[in-house]
């Protein structure tokens, strides 16, 4: 990190023998550091609460509370920490709502390991990590009257962002392609999401995707 700080990481998984295998990699990596671990969606979100990671691993399927049910309370609780989704599960009805739910992307659990290392900073550093496969299936989706309405509110440059903001751009990034100052690309994002009865920027890109505003 450019600040010299760690990215502090949070491991939810109810498999031990998966957060160990995730720890002992990670643990190599000079920018990354595993802050805790946690076997369940509800230790996950107390976890969460207490060490305040920038970075959570998250399980999907798991005993009690799950991993979507986690990133709901997450999400209410209004937690910083960007969610990245761990799971051995491909199907739409698996990963969709898990983004939905407020992950910022998602890796399979045979992911290559500087892959996940590259994932990790990738949603820390404010990117939304959208594999083709998960686009197809939220473009063929059926849109909701309401929710495409909401779209003809947006400003030309504030669909310029939208679509920047899909192609899994950060702040900084769209700022300099738009040649705009990050403060003014901040206050957009918040526009688009006020404009779109959206939560968070995960949410606009998965809205992005559906409405062909991708560059």
């Amino acid at each position: 990190m450019g600040d010299g700080r760690a990215i502090r990481v949070l491991l939810v998984d109810d498999h031990q023998v998966v957060r160990r295998g995730l720890r002992t990699f990670l643990e190599v990596q000079d920018d990354i550091e595993v802050v805790g671990e946690a076997g369940d969606g509800a230790e996950g979100v107390a976890r969460a609460e207490e060490l305040r990671p920038d970075v959570v691993l998250m399980d999907v399927k798991m005993p009690g509370m799950d991993g979507i049910e986690a990133l709901r309370k997450l999400r209410e609780l209004a937690n910083p920490a960007k969610v990245l989704v761990v799971t051995s599960f491909t199907e739409q009805r698996t990963v969709v709502p898990a983004l939905r739910a407020g992950a910022s992307g998602y890796v399979y659990k045979d992911v290559d390991p500087d892959a996940l290392a590259g994932a990790i900073r990738s949603v820390h550093a404010g990117h939304v990590l959208l594999q083709p496969e998960v686009a197809g299936a939220l473009l063929s989706q059926e849109d909701s009257p309401s929710g495409t309405g909401r779209g003809n509110t947006l400003t030309e440059r504030e669909r310029e962002v939208l679509g920047l903001i899909a192609d899994g751009r950060s702040n900084r990034e769209i700022a300099r392609a738009l040649v705009l100052s990050e403060k003014t690309v901040k206050t957009h994002v918040s526009n688009i999401l006020m404009k779109l009865d959206l939560a968070d920027r995960t949410q606009a890109a998965l809205w992005a995707v559906r409405h062909g505003l991708t560059t």
